[in-house]
């Protein structure tokens, strides 16, 4: 089954190109379910944004590229929906070491779901249980979009209504009680979440989280290849 790939750890990572100083690595490695709908294509729009934004990236599935030495030539790290703990410890401190020492990371969609079980990652990136998402014929629906902080520069851009149609997560509680800033949430009244998923009127769906040391922003979105153009 291409979408539950066998669990694996790196250890060997590959070269770097030469030149990269403030670069943008995205990482899509998946040891729990792999999005194989959209990682082809996000893994290209990411990185063209990237280049718009005049900055190097490195696109890899080898988890083995977060070590002290090779994080010093990225600014940012993405999680594309990276999935089960596929750091290993070593990586892991080396990750976090980044994190606190300023390091920007934007983890998305499945990067937050709950095959990821490490504390620290939890915590630090995520700050909330996924509980699920809407199957079957519901899986996928449209649903309003409330931006909670306008003036936040995550949200620059961002123009209002927007009602994606995507899979939408919900968590066991707001990561807000945890300590994140919660940026967007989704219209409950917009969508049908179901009795078991439903949030009620805080149901968030992008967040920050502002005592990382580094800058942590973590999106639920991005199901589909088409979020990503959007």
């Amino acid at each position: 089954d291409p979408h539950r790939p066998t669990p694996s750890h790196d250890n060997v990572a590959p070269p770097l190109p030469p030149g990269l100083e403030g670069a943008v690595l995205i990482v899509s490695k998946t040891n729990g379910w792999r999005h194989i709908e959209h990682i082809p294509r996000s893994n290209a729009v990411l990185a063209q944004i990237a280049r718009n934004l005049g900055r190097d990236s490195f696109v890899t599935e080898n988890a083995a590229v977060p070590d002290d030495a090779r994080l010093r030539h990225f600014s940012l790290v993405v999680l594309n929906s990276a999935t089960g703990d596929f750091l290993t410890p070593d990586q892991l401190a080396a990750f976090a070491r980044f994190v606190a020492g300023g390091g920007g990371v934007v983890a998305l969609h499945a990067a937050g779901d709950d095959s990821h079980v490490a504390s620290w990652y939890v915590d630090t990136i995520i700050g909330a249980r996924f509980i699920g998402h809407p199957g079957g014929e519901d899986q996928f629906q449209s649903a309003r979009l409330a931006i909670a902080e306008p003036d936040h520069p995550v949200m620059a851009g961002v123009r209002l209504p927007w009602s994606p149609r995507d899979e939408w997560y919900s968590f066991a509680a707001s990561p807000a009680k945890g300590g994140m800033t919660v940026l967007a949430r989704i219209d409950e009244t917009s969508y049908r979440p179901g009795e078991t998923l439903a949030m009620g009127d805080d149901h968030p769906v992008i967040w920050v989280n502002p005592r990382a040391g580094g800058r942590v922003v973590y999106s639920a979105l991005g199901h589909t290849p088409e979020a990503y153009d959007d």
